[in-house]
């Protein structure tokens, strides 16, 4: 009996341990990304350039059972200051009577039967192509484009990159849902792209916004078409390239969600997914130690880790332990919470510069909540495809006049 307690203490103490650097990480990323930003030139201008070739891009973008956002995102596309590219419209389960392209650079595909998945859309692109592009970019419906964001992706493939995260945005910040939203990519694109870009790690890859060599994407092997569509993706890339890029002068404008509903809806998807390729993110983390590869290491670590309500929660069970099993713990948790909060705030507050975001933090509690509640319903999106309903038609022109 005196052995099992044993093992249960040290198991015991190693999933504190995770769990503490998981909260202490956005610090320790703020740390790094200050001392780089101090002392060192922005990543792209680290890298030579060896490839005078411009890239021909293949954009393919997905649209399932609405159109009304593809005009303004086609709109910014031939906006661009780089016009080497092709773009495929695949319009899953929709009306496409009224969208009519001038520009012949611009084909619209209709699936004679729905296929009710971003993959085999993606797929149905890549059948499409008029000829082999060097490389795709992956948009959703409800995106635009800042009009600089092809010539910024192209001079990272002419520096060797060949997978190529971009920056997002949001197009609309009205809501205190919106905000929230907003305010959990400016924390997780910190975290998880742009800190690591300047630290010469590997980015995580987003499902949009997301440029790929050819060959590359042609390598992956889905053994799941529904959800789960970037974490697939970046575990296959992860391990095939040198380093996975976040251009974060890249800009994408998404649209954020306005309703408790559609959020529980958005992140039921997600957090499937998380569980769904859990596999996939451990073996990342083991290659890391047996290669060894710190980059590969510290990925895997990463993307192991669960959703962050999940985190808090847990490290707070941990916290309430400490006090009354080891009391000369106890202090060590309220640190870690208060490093996490500072952390958390300096990061929306460098990210955000709007006060809005700053009072909206105190409304996060509420969106934990609500991811609770789609934490009961994940069983939901392995049966079926779980669409983000979205309703902000909006143009580049009237973003970049704000």
């Amino acid at each position: 009996m005196h052995f099992i307690e044993t093992i249960a203490c040290y198991l015991l103490l190693i999933l504190q341990s995770v769990f503490a650097i998981y909260m202490l990480i956005p610090l320790l990323s703020l740390l790094s990304f200050g001392i780089m930003k101090i002392f060192s030139r922005p990543p792209i201008d680290r890298y030579k350039k060896i490839i005078e070739k411009n890239t021909e891009f293949g954009i393919i973008i997905t649209a399932h059972q609405e159109t009304i956002f593809l005009v303004p995102l086609v709109d910014s596309l031939l906006k661009q200051d780089y016009g080497n590219f092709f773009v495929y419209i695949v319009a899953d389960d929709c009306n496409v009577d009224a969208l009519k392209f001038s520009d012949n650079r611009i084909t619209v595909l209709r699936p004679p039967t729905p296929l009710n998945s971003k993959i085999r859309s993606i797929h149905y692109a890549i059948e499409k192509f008029i000829n082999k592009h060097n490389a795709i970019i992956i948009f959703d419906a409800d995106n635009v484009i800042h009009p600089s964001f092809l010539g910024i992706v192209n001079q990272y493939f002419q520096k060797g990159f060949k997978v190529v995260q971009a920056d997002f945005k949001p197009k609309n910040t009205d809501t205190d849902y919106a905000r929230m939203d907003a305010i959990g990519d400016m924390f997780n694109f910190f975290i998880e792209r742009q800190s690591r870009m300047w630290v010469g790690l590997s980015a995580a890859i987003w499902g949009s916004g997301v440029a790929i060599d050819y060959d590359l994407y042609k390598e992956v092997e889905y053994s799941n078409l529904l959800g789960g569509f970037d974490k697939k993706l970046q575990s296959h890339l992860v391990q095939r390239v040198h380093r996975i890029a976040f251009a974060e002068e890249a800009i994408l404008y998404d649209e954020k969600i306005t309703s408790g509903k559609s959020l529980q809806t958005q992140r039921t998807r997600w957090i499937s997914s998380y569980f769904k390729y859990f596999k996939e993110s451990f073996i990342i983390f083991w290659k890391g130690i047996t290669r060894p590869s710190f980059n590969l290491f510290y990925f895997g670590f990463i993307t192991l880790r669960p959703p962050l309500f999940i985190v808090l929660g847990i490290s707070f069970i941990f916290a309430v332990l400490n006090y009354f099993l080891v009391p000369v713990y106890a202090i060590i948790w309220p640190l870690i919470f208060l490093s996490f909060l500072v952390s958390f705030a300096a990061i929306v507050t460098i990210k955000g510069r709007d006060i809005r975001f700053t009072k909206t933090v105190f409304l996060l509690p509420v969106f934990a909540f609500r991811q609770f509640l789609a934490l009961l319903k994940i069983k939901k999106a392995k049966k079926s495809f779980l669409k983000t309903v979205h309703s902000k038609v909006v143009f580049i022109d009237d973003i970049l006049k704000k």
